[in-house]
């Protein structure tokens, strides 16, 4: 067993019952926040020290926000709980009969323990696609993503002056149609419109296509079929190739490969088709469907009495949804606060509720003054109101006062400026860099 071979993780021992949760992100927070002041010992693991905004994450790396504007140390969320405790650590396994987490930099028993570890990218299988394609789930995904297409641009001015081929520097391709996919090819229009021109006046932006490649007959698949058509006019509008019903069959890193409907020379792949439930290895008895773990109407992992698993990557089906909830970020966070709920009285001995979910509503912004949104009641419409709408909801939702600010005054100047500031390219120094630079 590893945990023979590693520390624990100094989290000082109490009377009170000890609760881990796995991962920082919105259902992770929500259930932590909520049970402040309960009688409980509360450890939350994560990767990274720091809750990340995921719906703002492709205005990151499109040169819109800066990537501390939508996060937010979680030491620093959770500051109000007395026996609270935070680890760096990436979370190997968990081991049941023990009732331990073991973690790269140690282990923890625990009584009680939430997964809330979110997704990860799902690429089918094609470790191709994988290996060369940019997914979008963390910030530095977004920064690697924001460097290397401005790396692009770069290159293709030098390119441009001995009248070399720079289609594939110019051409990006975004394959998955659903509100990230759809976001990010309008932030990208939009860059392409009114502000590359001006920082690159030597390139013909003509040349420059961008193109969103959907599987399904109709983009936002969750939405409401006028929201797919919507985004579709809106997204032509904007300049870009919508490429319904194409399968992207696989990616050199020059040439992306669509079968029967042709190829686009790009080294530019953004993926945005999918995600699945991030699972952590330890967990035999517990049932697992499409990389999710099936909980109950109480958040419990089937076969565990004493793990629960909430957001993204649990699975709670119901009749009103036999696949389980969409994993949107709404989900995450009522979950999170129904558990907090239920735990704070499983603590003081009262009955537990069943959960459920209550649905507010789905949006994707397109572009400046262009988002689609369903709304309960169908209530279902597009534009101006739409995009204030979107505007309004996610700045609202945003962890920190300071963070509402920043992103709020970014959205102002870009959009009386067109212009997009944060256009830098910041990767790690290569060890040539360093020898250069030493």
């Amino acid at each position: 067993m590893l945990a023979s071979k590693q520390k624990n993780l100094f989290i000082p021992e109490s009377k009170l019952p000890r609760l881990i949760i796995i991962g920082g992100g919105f259902a992770g927070i929500n259930l932590a926040k909520k049970l402040i002041d309960k009688p409980v010992q509360i450890v939350m693991i994560d990767r990274h020290n720091y809750h990340t905004f995921q719906p703002l994450l492709y205005q990151v790396a499109t040169a819109g926000l800066e990537p501390d504007s939508i996060a937010e140390p979680l030491r620093k969320i959770i500051d109000h709980q007395k026996d609270f405790y935070f680890r760096m650590a990436p979370v190997r396994e968990i081991d049941p009969a023990k009732n331990m987490v073991i973690t790269d930099s140690g282990f923890l028993t625990y009584d009680h323990l939430v997964i809330a570890c979110g997704t990860v990218s799902n690429y089918f299988g094609n470790e191709e696609i994988q290996q060369r394609a940019f997914p979008l789930k963390q910030i530095p995904h977004a920064l690697d993503l924001r460097s290397h297409i401005l790396q692009n641009f770069e290159k293709a001015v030098l390119k441009y002056q001995d009248n070399e081929d720079i289609e594939s520097l110019l051409n990006i391709v975004i394959v998955g149609g659903g509100p990230t996919g759809v976001e990010v090819a309008g932030a990208l229009a939009e860059l392409r419109r009114n502000v590359l021109p001006g920082d690159y006046p030597e390139l013909d932006f003509d040349k420059m296509n961008i193109y969103l490649v959907e599987g399904m007959d109709r983009l936002l698949g969750g939405m409401s079929d006028e929201a797919g058509s919507k985004a579709v006019e809106y997204l032509e509008q904007f300049g870009v190739e919508v490429m319904l019903e194409t399968m992207v069959k696989n990616y050199d890193g020059l040439l992306v490969d669509m079968g029967d409907k042709g190829k686009i020379k790009s080294n530019t792949l953004i993926w945005a088709a999918g995600v699945k439930g991030n699972i952590i290895r330890g967990l035999d008895k517990a049932e697992i469907e499409g990389n999710r773990y099936v909980v109950d109407e109480y958040h419990c992992v089937i076969g565990h009495d004493n793990i629960y698993a909430v957001g993204d990557v649990a699975l709670m089906k119901n009749e009103e949804y036999p696949k389980g909830h969409p994993q949107l970020a709404q989900v995450a966070i009522q979950q999170g606060r129904h558990l907090a709920d239920n735990l704070g009285n499983l603590f003081s001995g009262k009955k537990q509720s069943a959960f459920k979910y209550r649905h507010k509503g789905a949006m994707a912004t397109i572009g400046r003054n262009k988002a689609v949104v369903d709304l309960p009641g169908n209530w279902r419409f597009g534009g101006l109101l739409a995009w204030i709408i979107w505007m309004g909801i996610h700045l609202l939702s945003l962890v920190g006062f300071r963070n509402k600010m920043v992103v709020f005054g970014n959205w102002v100047w870009n959009y009386f400026t067109y212009d997009r500031s944060i256009r830098l390219i910041i990767r790690p120094l290569s060890k040539k860099d360093k020898r250069v630079h030493k």
